[in-house]
């Protein structure tokens, strides 16, 4: 299994499926990261948290955390 968490910059990578349950899968589908969607990963902070992120068309940050959830292919 592929996380988004893993992916490196400039790569462009579709959503598999969302891992976690409750408020935090919740808040993630709620930031448009849902099944299917592509994901463009802009840049990565210096030490790695957070990651940068475009997803339909708007730019987002995801915590290392929450980028560990999101299966990718």
């Amino acid at each position: 299994m592929k996380t988004l968490k893993e992916v490196k910059v400039g790569q462009t990578v579709k959503v598999v499926k969302l891992h976690g349950e409750g408020a935090v899968k919740r808040r993630i589908m709620d930031m448009g990261i849902t099944k299917g969607v592509e994901i463009y990963v802009r840049k990565v902070a210096p030490l790695g948290d957070p990651v940068e992120v475009n997803v339909r068309g708007y730019e987002l940050s995801l915590r290392k955390n929450d980028a560990q959830m999101i299966e990718i292919e």
